[in-house]
C-alpha cells in the first residue's frame, strides 16, 4: 500500500511582514495577502499531488491577530481539501492558544484539531495509520507534553505531530515543549511532524524527524526558500521526501563585493547583477532584499557619510528592473584600500590610529543603553521590539567607530584638493 501526505506548520496566517509593511503603502498592499496566498499555494499542491492527508503542525493563526475573518479563510481553505475528499490533521500551537479566536473555529467535517488537554490517537480507515497530538491548552507550554503521547499502535503507520522546541533546534524561538531527538526516536513512531521553528530542518532519517518551515518568511531573520513537506510512504516505510517551496515573497541576504570598485554607477552594477541572479533563484518571486557591501574601495568613506544616497540610487535601480523588489536594509561594512603598516605623523593620521587602537565598546555600548531605555518606554509592547534593541546594541561601536574614520578619510581627502 502507498500513501502521501503533506506536513506543515507555522502557517501565521495574516501575521504581517515585519519591516516592509510599514515603509511603502504600495507595497504593503502587494505583501498584505503573502501568508494567505502561500497556503492557498499549499491547499493546491496537496490536492494536485494527490495526498490522502494533511498534517499541519500548529501557529495557524498569529498569537496577536484579532480579525476573525482570518479564520474564515482558513475554514474555506479546509472545504477545499473536503471537496477533494482529503482529511486534515491540525494542532494547535502556541500562537494558536494565545488566539481568541484558534479554539472557536467550526471546521468542516474532513478536519481533526486535537484535544488540548492530552494527547490523542485517531486511525484513518482504510489506511492503517495512526495519527497521533496534542494542542496546547496555553501558550507557555514547558513541560515535555510528547513523553505522554500515546503509545505506537502495532500494524500501523505511527504519525506524531508535536509542537515543540526540539533540543539543539531552538533558534530563537521560546523553549515550548522541550524534547530531545533520542526520546523520539525511542518513541516508536515512524514520522515526527514537528512545528514551531521555522527553519527547515530533517532532525533524524529513521524514524523522519523534521520541521518542515513556514511557509511565509515574516521577517529579515526568515531568509530563504519557505514551503512544506510531502511524504511518500510504501508498505510502511517512508521512501521519499520532498520539500515544496510555496512562498510568494521571499526574504534574501545578499553580499556585494565593493573591491576595487572606483565609481558608484560601478558598485550599482555589482548591486544589479547579485539582484539579478537572487531573483532568478527565487523562480521570479518578489524579493525582499537585505543588501551588505563589503571590501576595500575608495567609495568607503563616502558610503558611510552620506548612506541615503546610497540607498536613494539602489531603490532606483530596483525601480528599473523587470520585478517586484523592495530594499529592506542597506548595511555598508566596506573599508579604506590598504594602507602601509607605517604610523602616520599627521593629526589625523593619529587621530586615525587612536579611534582604530581604542576599544569603545563600553563607552558606547552605555551611550547606547541610555538612548534605548528612552525609546523602549516609547515603544508599544511586542514580542520584535528586543531584536530591534538587540541589533542596535551590536552594531553600534563598530559602526561608530567605522563613521569616525571615514571622517578622517573625507578631510585628508578635501585638504588634498587644495
Amino acid at each position: 500500500m502507498t500513501f502521501k501526505f503533506l506536513h506543515a506548520a507555522d502557517l501565521h496566517l495574516d501575521s504581517p511582514l515585519l519591516g516592509l509593511a510599514t515603509k511603502s503603502a504600495d507595497y504593503a498592499a502587494r505583501v498584505d495577502r503573502a501568508s494567505r496566498d502561500a497556503f492557498e499555494n499549499l491547499i493546491m499542491l496537496t490536492i494536485d499531488e494527490g495526498c490522502n492527508f494533511i498534517v499541519i503542525a500548529g501557529d495557524i493563526l498569529d498569537g496577536d491577530l484579532r480579525n476573525f475573518e482570518t479564520g474564515l479563510f482558513f475554514i474555506d481553505q479546509m472545504r477545499r481539501l473536503d471537496a477533494a475528499g482529503i482529511r486534515a490533521f491540525l494542532i494547535l500551537g502556541n500562537h494558536d492558544a494565545e488566539n481568541r479566536f484558534a479554539a472557536k473555529l467550526s471546521m468542516s467535517a474532513n478536519v481533526h484539531v486535537f484535544d488540548s488537554k492530552q494527547a490523542q490517537a485517531i486511525a484513518i480507515e482504510g489506511l492503517s495509520i495512526t495519527v497521533h497530538g496534542r494542542s496546547f491548552p496555553q501558550r507557555d507550554v514547558t513541560e515535555n507534553i510528547a513523553r505522554e503521547y500515546p503509545a505506537a499502535v502495532a500494524g500501523h503507520f505511527n504519525i506524531g505531530v508535536l509542537h515543540t522546541a526540539c533540543q539543539g533546534s531552538e533558534s530563537y524561538h521560546a523553549l515550548y515543549a522541550p524534547c530531545t531527538v533520542e526520546q523520539l526516536v525511542n518513541h516508536g513512531y515512524d514520522y515526527w511532524a514537528l512545528g514551531h521553528v521555522h527553519g527547515r530542518a530533517v532532525l533524524n532519517t529513521n524514524p523522519h524527524i523534521i520541521y518542515p518551515g513556514n511557509l511565509q518568511g515574516r521577517s529579515s531573520r526568515e531568509t530563504g526558500p519557505k514551503g512544506a513537506t510531502i511524504v511518500t510512504v510504501s508498505d510502511g516505510q517512508v521512501i521519499e521526501v520532498e520539500h515544496r517551496d510555496l512562498d510568494v515573497v521571499r526574504w534574501v541576504a545578499l553580499l556585494v563585493d565593493a573591491t576595487g570598485a572606483e565609481t558608484q554607477t560601478t558598485l550599482l552594477e555589482r548591486i544589479r547583477s547579485a539582484i539579478d541572479q537572487a531573483s532568478a533563484d527565487a523562480g521570479d518571486r518578489a524579493l525582499a532584499v537585505q543588501l551588505r557591501l563589503i571590501g576595500q574601495t575608495i567609495l568607503h568613506h563616502r558610503l558611510l557619510i552620506d548612506p541615503q544616497s546610497l540607498r536613494d540610487d539602489v531603490a532606483a535601480l530596483l525601480a528599473t528592473l523587470a520585478g517586484d523588489f523592495w530594499l529592506e536594509k542597506l548595511v555598508v561594512t566596506t573599508a579604506s584600500p590598504s594602507q602601509p603598516n607605517a604610523l602616520d605623523p599627521t593629526v589625523s593620521g593619529r587621530l586615525a590610529a587612536e579611534i582604530t587602537s581604542l576599544d569603545t565598546d563600553e563607552t558606547l555600548n552605555g551611550l547606547v543603553e541610555s538612548q534605548l531605555a528612552e525609546v523602549r518606554t516609547k515603544m508599544p509592547a511586542g514580542a520584535h521590539a528586543e531584536a530591534f534593541f538587540e541589533a542596535l546594541r551590536s552594531e553600534a561601536p563598530a559602526r561608530a567607530r567605522a563613521l569616525a574614520l571615514s571622517l578622517i578619510d573625507a578631510t585628508e581627502a578635501g585638504d588634498a584638493t587644495h
